[in-house]
């Protein structure tokens, strides 16, 4: 699986994400700098982590220039929709990621909205407002409670699905009123609820051709059966099955096809990675919404399965050189192991018991992996830092063989007061019912 050539890969980020890249390209033989990464990259043979804010785009390209990287991965949104890319294309430093104009199709849902309209690209029924007056205008003309979304970046956490017209109005005002998503929530897109399930559906392109993944499925609530706030994301596997061969062909055909070309004609070149959110409901797909980089936790069991070397594609895509495909992929998941309080709060600093031993495992064993997001090390011992802090990551020969042993490793760690949910792959048929892994930590967790 190893490619020919080493290139060295700079990966900026320190999530889920940019670990399970970064654990890609080590597995391929190539070095891998990050910056900022985390600690669990750094434990990587063939990595190493360097200290830089994604916000000094200078710095950034400095760093790109210095360390003669042959690649690099932009992995936030953030960065992106700031311009991050286009300061790297300008010193002539191959870049996976759009620029800031490609962006705003995440960066503004209400932009996004607009452009499927303008190209026919098949979503649901929505309004955007700027202020209460017209946002409780626009809800009352809605029949059934509508989604309600800050427009801008959010980190995964601006979207309610509304239960009740209560809710929806609530929700409107934490906004428009409460300022609770700041600049992002001012403006607020209102969005009829669709239905069918939903899926994640990602390719790689450089602005004309693509090449497709494994469709995955996110699990964005906290709590088992999609219930409670939405989150960064709980789990996910890959590949869905709702996504058949039929249905991809439409995706294709109805909406990758044209956004590529809508892009085109509105003079917004993308090269990347494009993230299309969908909701199918009896095998028709439509947009739910749009991300501009690889989505977390999905990466993770795309990285971890994946059949195929990666970085020659992305190289490709980075230099106009893509040509139309897939990337095959095992059947792969991933469970995410969240900080109490998540995802309104954090907890940090919490210890997190039998990790180093669980690592360990891992790597002794055939298609396993812990890719690290909120944690740290002070001196010897793993510490939480954030809300989502691990991903437990699992491959095999079907989906119940790596959701099995995913829930199995992740029982072998304990974190006070962690989360996790029980149903990851519910919709693909799994049950975790009592066996392995039906707790993290012998009983430390508040659910068990």
């Amino acid at each position: 699986m190893t490619s020919t050539a080493t290139s060295t890969i700079l990966i900026l980020g320190g999530g889920g994400r940019e670990h399970a890249l970064a654990w890609r390209c080590t597995h391929e033989g190539h070095a891998v700098i990050a910056a900022p990464g985390n600690d669990g990259i750094a434990r990587l043979d063939g990595a190493r982590c360097t200290p830089i804010s994604l916000g000094d785009g200078e710095g950034v390209v400095e760093l790109a220039l210095r360390e003669a990287v042959d690649l690099v991965i932009v992995g936030p949104e953030a960065p992106l929709v700031d311009g991050l890319a286009d300061l790297l294309r300008a010193a002539g430093v191959a870049t996976i990621g759009p620029g800031a104009r490609a962006a705003e199709l995440e960066g503004s849902k209400s932009l996004a909205k607009a452009f499927m309209v303008a190209h026919r690209i098949p979503t649901a029924r929505h309004v955007t407002v700027r202020d209460l007056e017209s946002g409780l205008a626009a809800l009352a003309d809605f029949d059934a409670p509508p989604v309600v979304k800050a427009s801008g970046l959010a980190a995964g956490k601006g979207v309610t699905v509304a239960e009740t017209k209560a809710e929806a109005e609530a929700a409107l005002r934490e906004c428009l009123e409460g300022g609770r998503f700041g600049a992002a929530g001012a403006e607020v897109v209102l969005e009829e609820r669709l239905s069918g399930e939903e899926a994640s559906f990602f390719v790689l392109t450089d602005g004309t051709h693509a090449v497709t993944f494994e469709p995955c499925q996110d699990h964005k609530r906290i709590g088992d059966g999609d219930t409670g706030p939405n989150t960064g994301g709980m789990g996910a596997y890959c590949p869905a099955p709702i996504v058949d061969a039929a249905v991809r062909a439409k995706v294709m055909k109805r909406i990758v096809g044209p956004t590529l070309a809508g892009l085109r004609e509105e003079g917004r070149p993308f090269v990347g990675v494009l993230f299309v959110g969908l909701m199918i409901d009896a095998g028709e797909p439509s947009v739910v919404e749009y991300n501009v980089r690889f989505g977390d936790p999905e990466v993770q069991p795309l990285m971890l399965g994946l059949e195929v070397d990666l970085v020659p594609q992305l190289l490709a895509a980075a230099n106009g050189e893509l040509r139309d495909g897939h990337l095959p992929g095992a059947p792969a998941a991933t469970v995410v192991l969240a900080s109490a309080g998540y995802p309104e709060t954090s907890t940090k600093g919490v210890p997190i018991e039998g990790l180093e031993a669980a690592m360990a495992s891992a790597r002794a064993s055939s298609g396993q992996a812990i890719f690290h997001a909120g944690t740290g090390l002070e001196g010897e011992v793993w510490e939480t830092r954030g809300g989502r802090v691990i991903g437990v990551c699992a491959s095999g020969e079907g989906l119940d063989e790596a959701l099995s042993k995913a829930y199995a490793l992740l029982a072998e760690i304990g974190l006070e007061g962690g989360q996790y949910r029980r149903d990851i792959g519910s919709r693909a048929g799994f049950d975790l019912g009592s066996g392995p892994g039906s707790g993290p930590g012998s009983g430390r967790t508040p659910e068990d």
